[in-house]
């Protein structure tokens, strides 16, 4: 900066920044005949960018930036934070909003029980509405395009027979809106999902005892109606164990396929070693010495007692009286089953992550819980090749009597009730949304769940590493309790992460800087929110107030207005009138 001009404050700086947005750069040369000057000074930017968004001094640039002066106007230009329209098609609550892989199509579901499909062009507008009442649906939930967007998955809750509810998911035809399949989906909270483009993912749920009971999963294919000897229409893909009343929901599809390239790393020791790397590296683990310089000793290790053997000395220690202090009656199913499933139960895969380099690595991924009914863990399992098709016997592969159940190949114990979740773009990234639990709690009784937090932490895990990365976020809040706690969604773009909340607010976080940067109001709770696949600055949030409302960012306002035909002056317009 010139000698003469003195180091401009960092109000005045910021009023010139926002006045830059309404003028071009020579009005604001009128101001400050030294903003070029300005506008290079790099220290100056960095200390404004800092103390304005107070991120921590140890965070480091983002990797894609060039200077401190765009990422400051990336934060402030391009955050999805304008309201530009509001969509009051549905008279219920709306649930649930997804976009096609394309940006040009999104679906959004309701209480109303209608599937609503809209036409994102440059005033969205509804194109087509589908009404499940007539195949005795009680509301529609969750909804997912398939890789293509040729076909549409949606899943709802079922009344069947003595008002009992159940889940149903159908497939909808996006070429001519027909309904090409339904298929049954118990708990309704595993929603669904696409395996790939003509596979879907449901679940079903069997009793064993009060709080004991199997989850099996299945692989479906979309076009039902196929009517042939040779061909299933429906596989086996898992069978899993259920203790103490908890149950697998909220199932998706992770692809493995990008994780050595993904769009934003999260650590930053990996940035650094990124940007200064010239060749391919490994982003996952150190050497297997070096890991195992950081586990602690080993612990000896007990003897294990064979699992016939040790029910046969339960049953015998009950009889006659040595079982110490006397155990509930959940605490007795919990521990036979446990036992019997002991000896009965697939070993989970060796290697997780892939080894083949064949990119088709697929992880299943879901909440469950081994404590009680709320969900608070996530189950991971590996979905081999031989499994992504519905060919070969309907139950699978056959089974030997010691592999009667699946084991997971991981689980992410989370501490509290998960309300929540979404991958990155990627894939490589899962986001959490949860509930915490009080610190050191005991779980006693697995049908009273311990209190939930009313604050929201949104946690970050790396599924290459299984680890998780930076900080929970916070801002938004949930207030219900454990018995009527319902699913909060949340979406992932490139740069930002979204989510609802129950304080009647959607709110915008930086997934590198890890800080929230806006606020979007709603008039009741929202339920969810949806980054457009190809444009992150669009976003929707869908709320109780039965209102889709579509956030836009600054800079894609004024883009959207220079576009729009500007209409004639009056004035002018009679002049024109007259010569004529």
């Amino acid at each position: 900066m010139d000698a003469d001009c003195p180091r401009l404050p960092d109000t005045v700086l910021f009023e010139i920044f926002l006045y830059l947005d309404h003028a071009d750069v020579l009005s604001v040369g009128l101001v400050c005949q030294q903003w070029r000057a300005v506008a290079r000074d790099e220290f100056l930017w960095k200390e404004l960018f800092y103390r304005y968004y107070r991120v921590s001094r140890d965070v480091p640039r983002h990797p894609g930036a060039v200077s401190w002066y765009d990422e400051f106007q990336r934060l402030y230009d391009t955050i999805p934070c304008v309201e530009v329209q509001a969509l009051k098609e549905h008279n219920d609550q709306v649930l649930h909003l997804s976009f096609s892989h394309s940006g040009c199509l999104f679906a959004s579901c309701s209480k109303d029980c209608t599937v609503k499909i809209w036409s994102n062009e440059l005033d969205i507008s509804l194109q087509h509405s589908s009404n499940m009442r007539p195949y005795n649906w009680s509301y529609t939930q969750f909804s997912q395009f398939n890789s293509d967007d040729s076909l549409l998955l949606v899943s709802g809750v079922f009344v069947g027979p003595h008002n009992s509810s159940s889940g149903e998911i159908a497939v909808i035809s996006m070429e001519n809106f027909t309904l090409l399949s339904r298929v049954r989906n118990k708990p309704y909270d595993v929603f669904g999902c696409w395996l790939n483009e003509t596979n879907l993912i449901s679940g079903n749920l069997h009793r064993i005892g009060r709080i004991t009971s199997c989850s099996v999963l299945w692989l479906n294919n979309a076009f039902q109606g196929i009517e042939s000897e040779n061909v299933n229409v429906v596989k086996r893909l898992f069978k899993i164990q259920n203790l103490n009343a908890s149950t697998i929901r909220t199932v998706m599809v992770a692809d493995c396929s990008r994780y050595d390239s993904p769009d934003l790393l999260l650590d930053y020791e990996e940035q650094l070693a990124a940007s200064s790397a010239c060749a391919l590296f490994d982003r996952g683990s150190d050497s297997e010495e070096e890991e195992a310089k950081r586990q602690p000793p080993a612990e000896p290790a007990l003897r294990e007692v064979p699992a016939e053997r040790g029910l046969q000395q339960l049953f015998d220690d009950l009889l006659e009286g040595r079982v110490g202090p006397a155990m509930t009656e959940a605490e007795l199913e919990t521990k036979v089953a446990e036992l019997f499933v002991r000896s009965r139960t697939k070993p989970p895969e060796p290697n997780l992550l892939p080894t083949d380099g064949s990119g088709k690595t697929k992880y299943l991924i879901f909440t469950t819980g081994c404590l009680t009914y709320s969900p608070h863990q996530i189950g991971i399992k590996r979905i081999l090749p031989h499994q992504m098709t519905t060919a070969g016997p309907v139950l699978g592969e056959e089974r030997r009597s010691d592999e009667f159940f699946d084991s997971l190949d991981h689980v992410i114990d989370i501490h509290g009730h998960i309300i929540g979740m979404g991958l990155s773009p990627d894939h490589r990234y899962l986001y959490v949304n949860s509930r915490a639990w009080p610190q050191d709690c005991v779980i006693s009784d697995p049908m009273q769940p311990p209190p939930i937090a009313e604050e929201i932490d949104l946690h970050v895990f790396d599924l290459k590493t299984m680890k998780e990365v930076k900080r929970a976020l916070r801002a938004h809040r949930a207030y219900t309790p454990n018995e009527e706690c319902f699913f909060i969604f949340l979406d992932v773009s490139k740069d930002f992460v979204a989510s609802g909340a129950e304080d009647r607010h959607g709110y915008i976080w930086d997934r590198h800087y890890n800080i929230c940067l806006a606020k979007l109001q709603h008039d009741n709770v929202v339920n969810s929110v949806a980054f457009s696949p190809v444009e992150q600055e669009l976003l929707l949030t869908a709320s109780d107030d039965t209102t889709i409302k579509v956030w836009r960012s600054p800079r894609a306002v004024r883009v959207r207005q220079a576009r729009r035909p500007r209409p004639r002056k009056l004035l002018f317009s009679w002049l024109m009138n007259q010569k004529s």
